[in-house]
């Protein structure tokens, strides 16, 4: 491959300039690191690991600047997570519309848009009998009920809220998730090792899939493309509040059993690599502040809290604007649901946004005749057209989409800021340092991680010595051996799960599945360990991600002593001080040894697993962004 070329010429040109002085952007405001014996005992990401169902702190904000800054950090996140930073070009839809229900009050028809070049996304149009006027329009993102958006029962009815919304004077857009209905192209469950370098699963097409559906709703003639809302349930309430999170059309949304500070979404289209690292649904949610928005919440479900918890804490954001009346809460007595008495819910929240569009007497579900299955699914009778990609065939195009963006001139403090969130590090200011004769313990205060190391004081410009097998490696070395001949002050690190830096992590969840499943592994064994560590990247580093944040925080606690730092780099350490160069804020003289080219996805499999990276144009990017300093 092209990139896989440009990575290796990228590191034959950093490596043969091995004094290449690595200028650096403005330093951010820096706080000297202070020598302290109250290091923890413990690096808290090997005692601390997240999952879906950790109880997470709740947001707060006491002033506005600071919460529009966090969210625009935020959507970054949520967008570089998904796959979608930048955005793909937004090709054509071509969408089909046929087979029209006359109801009363209301039509549905069957909808097939193409949001990606041959790929397919299915759906039912739900609109007003009256086509006088441009009316408000509705996505309705399914949840994981069995027939998705076609489920029609007393938990939850889709069919039931899209003709009740169009009686209302609303069209709604009710579609399928990812390998439902039809939708069916490619399984609802992927997401490879390879796939995870390159930002491709099941959360980030399903949110492009919201994205595409907004553009193909606020098209329609008779919508007003001004009045935009989703209202989902379960599943498609985490897609309702990522979507709102990162597209501001949205301006109206409905959330329904689905925010909680204790349990994020347990399915894989939930939960992609970097999602949550520091946040919560919580936060994502209140991230549509100031625009109305009811959360809907059940007595029965990981919601029950609700009213005392959460929505008081997403209240507190929209209070920031002066906005409280903004957003309301609605607990219904039920388990996890979105029936009859929630949907009403919704209607009467919709109501009070759009008084006068709506007759009071519509606002409760009665006489509703829901068509049988086959009339509401698309590909009854029908076949998909013939250019429709298989899962891989999809996943090359996205390849190729991410390949031809990273080769664009970029502007270096948007690759820069995006490669920083990929590695989910920092370049942090509250370094602190237990020091016991030459052994040293380095850790972000803030963040009770632990970085042993080997300090040897010296005079003149600070070395840090880098080993992929640490320290013990490291300080036979002749590059120390030369360093200690010249008297230079020298921090020999173990990085994470490195040397003395190995330790044990609850199970072994945090390990990639690909290492630790036997040859003998059925696909089902495999798709659920792959499941398992894709929930696990959702809020935990990868190994090789702590490693460059060890360099970085090594790096701020050298700076102490001189702006300059020399850093040399033995074996896969060279790549992972590479990307710690890329990113840094700071002057760094970098010198590699034995570095090992990465000319192929199975070389980062091998030697920098960290989701996304290629998505964030790997060593390319790291390359160019260090010959622009």
């Amino acid at each position: 491959m092209k990139a896989a070329r440009d990575d290796a010429q990228g590191r034959h040109y950093l490596f043969l300039f091995a004094n290449l002085l690595l200028v650096c952007g403005p330093n951010l405001p820096f706080v000297a690191a202070q020598l302290s014996s109250q290091v923890p005992s413990h690096d808290a990401r090997n005692t601390d690991i997240i999952t879906v169902d950790t109880h997470l702190p709740l947001p707060q904000f006491t002033s506005l600047k600071a919460w529009e800054e966090r969210k625009t950090f935020l959507r970054h996140q949520i967008l570089i997570s998904a796959g979608l930073s930048p955005m793909p070009e937004k090709t054509p839809l071509h969408p089909q519309i046929f087979d029209k229900i006359e109801g009363e009050g209301y039509t549905i028809e069957k909808v097939l848009i193409e949001t990606l070049p041959g790929f397919y996304l299915g759906g039912n149009l739900y609109r007003p009998r009256d086509s006088q006027r441009r009316h408000p329009g509705i996505l309705n993102p399914q949840g994981h009920w069995p027939y998705g958006r076609l489920q029609n029962d007393a938990v939850y009815s889709g069919p039931s809220l899209g003709i009740s919304l169009a009686r209302q004077g609303y069209v709604v857009f009710a579609y399928d998730m990812v390998g439902y209905n039809d939708t069916l192209q490619i399984s609802h469950r992927f997401g490879s090792a390879e796939q995870r370098l390159w930002s491709f699963g099941p959360l980030g097409l399903q949110l492009w899939d919201s994205i595409r559906a907004l553009d193909f709703l606020g098209s329609l003639e008779d919508v007003d493309s001004g009045r935009l809302g989703a209202v989902g349930a379960s599943g498609g309430g985490t897609q309702t509040f990522l979507l709102t999170a990162v597209d501001d059309r949205v301006q109206f949304a409905s959330p329904v059993n689905m925010v909680s500070a204790f349990m994020q979404g347990g399915d894989l289209c939930e939960n992609s690599p970097g999602l949550r690292i520091g946040t919560s649904n919580v936060e994502i949610a209140a991230m549509f502040a100031p625009k109305p928005m009811l959360v809907i919440s059940a007595t029965g479900d990981w919601t029950r809290n609700v009213p005392k918890e959460e929505f008081p804490a997403i209240k507190r954001i929209y209070d920031l604007y002066g906005k409280g009346d903004q957003v309301e809460a609605v607990q219904i007595e039920a388990e996890h649901n979105f029936n009859r008495l929630s949907r009403e819910a919704v209607y009467r929240f919709l109501a009070e946004l759009y008084p006068g569009l709506s007759d009071s007497r519509v606002l409760t579900e009665s006489h509703i005749s829901v068509p049988m299955l086959q009339e509401l699914t698309v590909l009854s009778n029908r076949t998909l057209p013939a250019d429709a990609l298989t899962l891989q065939g999809l996943f090359e195009q996205w390849k190729r989409f991410a390949q031809g963006q990273n080769e664009q001139p970029q502007d270096p403090g948007f690759l820069r800021e995006r490669l920083r969130q990929t590695l989910a590090v920092e370049i942090p200011s509250d370094v602190i340092a237990g020091l016991d004769g030459r052994s040293i313990v380095l850790s972000r205060a803030s963040k009770r991680d632990r970085v042993p190391g080997l300090w040897l004081e010296g005079n003149g410009k600070p070395a840090i010595v880098l080993d992929s097998s640490g320290i013990s490696a490291a300080v036979d070395s002749s590059i120390v051996k030369q360093l200690e001949k010249d008297g230079r002050p020298i921090l020999i690190p173990d990085l994470f799960q490195t040397g003395e830096a190995k330790a044990p992590r609850p199970g072994d969840i945090a390990i990639e599945p690909a290492t630790k499943l036997p040859e003998s592994a059925g696909e089902e064994e495999k798709a659920d360990a792959a499941a398992g560590y894709a929930k696990f990247l959702t809020f935990n580093l990868s190994v090789d991600a702590a490693r460059v944040q060890d360099i970085l925080t090594a790096i701020a606690w050298a700076r102490r002593r001189a702006q300059d730092v020399d850093v040399f780099a033995t074996g896969d350490a060279g790549i992972w001080a590479t990307f710690a160069a890329a990113v840094s804020d700071s002057p760094v003289f970098l010198h590699g040894k034995d570095v090992p080219a990465l000319t192929s996805d199975a070389d980062y499999l091998q030697h920098f697993n960290v989701p996304g990276i290629l998505r964030a144009g790997g060593l390319t990017v790291a390359y160019r962004l260090m010959t622009l300093r």
